[in-house]
């Protein structure tokens, strides 16, 4: 199975010492069918893309002008806000987005995934944008490919085990963010503090930018109810297998 895995799980597999604790992995990969083929049908592509191509309409061919700091104006942080369903997630008027961290956060991820770009004082779609607005299966699979984001190998290897996690789906899976922290201590990561292994809060900063992505696109729940871990879906197990198979583009 090794021989056959994307070149970045292999050097991921290959970092973890404990050859238990590699089988482990392995066997995590093959029970979330790693190497078989990713099909996605485009009533799911849609409604997981719907939050990304919602900003991109926003955004239009003109673009949005930004203010003189920086930020979206009010009026598109309140819109972006209801679109997101921000008021069970954080608190205040959700009309600026300095103080708004959601907003502010996921256009900045949309950002790093190559849609958007910021050009004269304005945000701009890029041309992968302006291609993919209308195809929301193609736009799934341009998140897939960029995800996790180009970052140090720490950040890297955080993410791709979260994605493993995901990948699963949501009836075998452990705790995401758990499992990630534990498997990075596997690879020889620690607190830069105190030398303590990573907690679920370090693993989901380590992998910041893929766990947005997952919540924004429901591929990554929060229970209705409790203080369960996050979990994962149907649809979510497949992105994450197809996002594992296709980067880096």
């Amino acid at each position: 199975m090794r021989a056959e895995l994307p070149a970045q799980v292999e050097d991921l597999v290959a970092t973890i010492k404990n050859p238990l604790t590699q089988i482990e992995f392995l066997y995590l990969l093959h029970e979330a069918k790693l190497l078989e083929p990713v099909l996605v049908d485009a009533e799911t592509a849609t409604r997981m893309v719907r939050p990304y191509t919602w900003f991109l309409d926003r955004v239009g061919t003109e673009g949005i002008k930004l203010t003189s700091a920086g930020y979206l104006p009010p009026a598109d942080v309140e819109a972006l806000a209801a679109e997101l369903n921000l008021a069970d997630e954080w608190i205040g008027k959700l009309n600026r987005e300095a103080q708004t961290p959601p907003i502010l956060d996921f256009r900045e991820l949309v950002m790093r995934l190559g849609l958007l770009r910021k050009y004269q004082g304005a945000l701009l779609a890029t041309p992968a944008a302006r291609k993919l607005r209308d195809n929301p299966a193609a736009l799934w699979w341009h998140i897939a490919e960029h995800l996790p984001p180009k970052l140090p190998r720490p950040h890297t290897y955080a993410s791709i085990l979260l994605l493993a996690a995901v990948a699963i789906g949501p009836k075998a899976a452990p705790d995401p963010l758990e499992y990630t922290a534990r498997m990075m201590w596997e690879a020889g990561y620690q607190r830069s503090d105190d030398e303590t292994p990573l907690t679920s809060w370090d693993a989901r900063d380590a992998a910041y930018d893929t766990h947005l992505a997952l919540i924004r696109l429901g591929a990554l729940v929060e229970p209705r109810h409790g203080p369960a871990p996050e979990q994962p879906t149907s649809d979510g197990a497949i992105f994450a297998r197809a996002a594992l198979r296709t980067w880096p583009k």
